[in-house]
């Protein structure tokens, strides 16, 4: 069996807007996160790469959307998103780890 490795779970975090307002008003956190990925997946790989507690992970899977390319178009992948809540009093500083 491979050694567990939390990078495999955790594909970016998400910046939006509405992903903004989650930080600051209910302290989640918004990432893509592999297909397969379950919420225990997810939630040892956020508590173990940001050394945080997680009280709740919710997750969704996303359909890709028609782009156009020139004349013709296709679709992008379907995508997976996970709403990480954060225990009181912990934060992640994306800008951070991003850089």
């Amino acid at each position: 069996m491979a050694e567990y490795n939390p990078y495999n779970h955790i594909v970016r975090p998400v910046m939006t807007e509405r992903s903004t307002i989650l930080k600051e008003k209910f302290n989640q956190y918004v990432f893509e996160v592999q297909k397969e990925s379950s919420k225990g997946d997810i939630q040892k790989a956020v508590e173990t790469i940001w050394k945080v507690g997680v009280e709740k992970v919710r997750t969704m899977r996303l359909p890709g959307k028609y782009r156009r390319f020139g004349r013709g178009g296709g679709y992008r992948s379907d995508w997976k998103k996970a709403i990480v809540t954060l225990k009181k009093g912990d934060a992640i500083d994306l800008l951070e780890q991003s850089a």
